[in-house]
This record gives structure tokens, C-alpha cells and sequence, in this order.
């Protein structure tokens, strides 16, 4: 059974119909009433479009990409706070896949459509808690006061996962440390507010038809207002296969990352918040926020961004956790969604392999979490960091300040983060499987070696 019928969980049931030998029946437990999405644009790398051509959805994708993932393409850097006008600081290309970008709502609705039979998705099912009632046995306890019962549990409930709560706090004390445990269960804030929207690109062009945002993947980078220094940083780019654009503008504060945020998570925001944080960045940036604010049929959202704590662990007593449930991170490489698809897909293999039975299912577990969530933590702590250099707040690097060699700095800073992009243009989801199943096949056999001995 799987609890999130996102991303993570979707991709998990299409890998386990495609691959199972048998029937496998599945539970996707969703807490709403249909499958929602959080946030507008998503960005699927080699890695996940490698996943996506193992699942034969490549094709289906590729029609509701903005530009065809095969194409060498990617983002355009500019240094915006400037009030006369930026300028582009430079364009990594990514040979010779770039990303596919789309709506999110387009990939659900495709995932959603290949879902296998021997899957059920149970909506209005929010999962509070779990117990073991034995040894292989799960009891689940919904919202509505329903239980369910299950012998594996995967985790794919967002960043503030009961599934993640329940299972550090019912954790053996010699396992984690008590004292970490809120550490780990717990969702912590950034100190990072994102305004998010979408909207027609007709409406800009009628606005600001030269708008360089009109057609390409931007990063709008520079500090913020001068008086606060606040970092902030835009990314835009087109989505619904040209026909609109999707915007995310980050403000941070940094003294406020691992405080708690008061208010709600999501909410409703006005133009003149965006035009107070931007107001020192060239005029494509100010007309962009306006045509975000004012040319749309509601205001963009804003969110107080979350993130997951680094894990010790990710399963534990026929429990996984996958996705933002497992490694929710900052978005500044647009991997969230590739590495949920990277979990799921690595651990419906595993679940799948004709190896697998109900007594071995810790192995195939283990093997997950032991290829999986390096890796996962990896490109966290690499989103961090580059979310720090698009801003020019990263110590020890440019921040934005002419100091007689800014052209010397900004090239540093740009290797820097071409670096940290490196990984998103390479191949390796498939490689990772591989690497899980001679994990797995070489703990099942030392299992029966042990078996044997005794």
C-alpha cells in the first residue's frame, strides 16, 4: 500500500505493473478528493526521462513538453538587479538532453492514465498513523477513523508525511537518538517564500512582446533590494507546450531557516509584495510580476517553502518513505519531482523482482534506501548551495558587488554552478536499479547462507 497519490506514488504503481511478473495489487491511498498538484511547472532531466522511456511514456511526454527532451537546450542566466536593464551572464546547454518542461498536472494526468489494473486509488483516504499489529503487519488509521491493514507501507506523503512522523517516533531509542526525533519527523522551514503562477504567454506579449522571458528557460539572478539585501532569485520558463509560462520568484531570509512560520503554508499574495522585493531589478523582471499579477484570473500563491531535515534513514519494519516524504528539498535545481520518479522507480523494481516474497520484502527495502537516499541528499545539499549563487549570497563566492574584478568573480561563480548542474544532464536512474538488484540478490543470497549455518 502507498500513501500519496502524487508523483512518487503514481510512478511507483506504473513501475510495479509494468515489471511484476504477477499480480501485485496496490492501494493508493490520496487524501483529497482528487489528485492535486502542488505547484505548476515541473522539469524532468536525463535521469527521469531515462525512467520515463523504461515505463514506454516517453513518447506521451515528449507531446506535452515545451521542447522535445532529446534537444540540446537549457536555462539562460542573466544578472538582473539592475534598474537600467541586465544582461546575460551566460547559457548552459545541456548535451544532449535538455530538460523537458511541462505542466505538472499534464504529467499526473499521463501517469494517472497508465496506471495498471491491479492498482486501486482510494481518495479521501488521509493516513494520521500506522501500528504494527505483528511482525509483517501494518494497521493504517485514516482521518475518517477507517483502518486498513498491509504488510508493506511506502511513504509517498509530502513533505509533511505522517507516514515519516510515525515511523521515527515509534523508532527503537538505540536506532536514533530520542532527542533528534522532532528533528527528523518534523518538516523545517527555509526561511524561503515562493510566489508561484502561471499564465498565458499571449497576456505578456501584449504587455512587453521583446519580454525575454517569452520564450526561453530564465534564471533571473542579483541581490535583492538594497536597504534589506534580502536574497532573492526568479525562475521562469514556458510550459503547456509554449502556450503558457510558469514563475517562481524566491525571497529568503536567511536568520529566519529552521524557525517556525507562522501563518499558513500557502496563501494568497498582492503585486505590490513582489514589486517591494524586486523593485532593484531590470524592467523585464518588473513587468513580468505585473503581467503575473495582474493579467491572471487570481493572484499568485505564495508558499512558505519546507523541506525534510537529512534522514538517517528511510525504511524501517517493512516501511519506505519516497519522494519529498524522504528528502523534500530546496528547488534550485528543479530535481524534486525527477527524484521522487528516481525512488519510486528503483523501489517498484525492487518490489517487482521475481526474487521477492513477503519474508524478504526488508531486503528489497534496504537495498533502496542504500542506493536511493545517498544520492537523494546528494542533490539537496546541491540545490542549497546553487540557490545561494543565483541570489550572490553564497559565502565566499560573488556577491554582486564591483569590486575592480566582478567579470573575473561571475566567472568563477559561474563554473561553480555549471558543476552543480553537471549530474542533471547524465544518465544513471537505470545504472542505479542495477545497482539495487546485485544488492538485493547479494543479500538474499547471504540470507540463505545464514539460513543454512543455523
Amino acid at each position: 500500500m502507498c500513501s500519496g497519490a502524487g508523483i512518487g506514488g503514481l510512478v511507483l504503481a506504473v513501475t510495479i505493473g509494468n515489471f511484476a511478473g504477477r499480480n501485485i495489487h496496490i492501494d493508493l491511498y490520496e487524501a483529497h478528493d482528487t489528485i492535486t498538484t502542488a505547484g505548476a511547472g515541473v522539469s524532468l532531466w536525463r535521469r527521469a526521462m531515462e525512467i520515463m522511456e523504461e515505463l514506454g511514456l516517453d513518447e506521451e511526454i515528449s507531446r506535452v513538453s515545451t521542447k522535445p527532451p532529446s534537444s540540446s537546450h537549457g536555462p539562460r542566466f542573466r544578472k538582473s538587479n539592475a534598474l537600467e536593464g541586465g544582461f546575460e551572464w551566460f547559457h548552459y546547454t545541456f548535451e544532449p538532453y535538455g530538460p523537458s518542461n511541462m505542466h505538472r498536472q499534464h504529467l499526473v494526468d499521463i501517469l494517472k492514465k497508465n496506471v495498471p489494473s491491479s492498482c486501486t486509488i482510494r481518495f479521501n483516504k488521509q493516513l494520521t498513523r500506522y501500528d504494527m499489529q505483528s511482525p509483517g503487519s501494518l494497521v493504517l488509521h485514516f482521518a475518517d477513523d477507517s483502518t486498513a491493514t498491509t504488510n508493506v507501507l511506502v511513504g509517498a506523503d509530502g513533505v509533511r508525511s505522517s507516514v515519516r512522523k510515525t515511523l521515527f517516533e515509534t523508532l527503537d531509542p538505540d536506532i536514533v537518538d530520542p532527542g533528534k526525533i522532532r528533528h527528523y519527523s518534523d518538516p523545517s522551514w527555509t526561511g524561503t517564500v515562493v510566489y508561484r503562477s502561471v499564465f498565458s504567454v499571449e497576456k505578456l506579449f501584449k504587455m512587453d512582446p521583446n519580454n525575454v522571458a517569452l520564450k526561453n528557460f530564465i534564471m533571473f539572478c542579483g541581490k535583492g533590494k538594497v536597504d534589506c539585501g534580502n536574497p532573492v532569485h526568479i525562475v521562469s520558463y514556458p510550459v503547456s507546450q509554449g502556450t503558457q509560462i510558469n514563475v517562481a520568484a524566491f525571497v529568503s531570509d536567511e536568520q529566519k531557516a529552521g524557525t517556525n512560520f507562522e501563518g499558513r503554508w500557502v496563501s494568497d499574495a498582492s503585486l505590490e509584495e513582489l514589486e517591494e522585493a524586486y523593485q532593484d531589478f531590470e524592467p523585464d523582471v518588473k513587468r513580468l510580476l505585473k503581467a503575473t499579477c495582474l493579467q491572471c484570473s487570481e493572484n499568485p500563491s505564495r508558499w512558505a517553502l519546507h523541506m525534510v531535515n537529512e534522514l538517517p534513514l528511510s525504511t524501517c519494519n517493512g516501511v519506505a518513505l519516497i519522494g519529498d516524504a524522504s528528502h523534500a528539498m530546496r528547488p534550485h535545481l528543479g530535481a524534486g519531482a525527477g527524484q521522487a520518479i528516481e525512488d519510486a522507480f528503483v523501489l517498484g523494481r525492487l518490489l517487482a523482482h521475481p526474487l521477492i516474497m513477503l519474508d524478504n520484502v526488508p531486503t528489497a527495502l534496504k537495498a533502496y534506501q542504500d542506493v536511493r537516499l545517498p544520492f537523494a541528499q546528494f542533490v539537496a545539499r546541491e540545490s542549497e548551495r546553487t540557490g545561494y549563487m543565483y541570489d550572490f549570497y553564497s559565502p565566499g563566492d560573488h556577491d554582486g558587488t564591483d569590486r575592480g574584478n566582478e567579470r573575473e568573480q561571475r566567472e568563477i561563480m559561474k563554473g561553480k554552478i555549471t558543476d552543480r548542474w553537471n549530474w542533471a544532464g547524465e544518465s544513471g536512474a537505470v545504472a542505479e536499479w542495477l545497482k539495487a538488484e546485485k544488492q538485493l540478490q547479494e543479500g538474499l543470497c547471504h540470507g540463505r547462507h545464514e539460513n543454512s549455518a543455523s
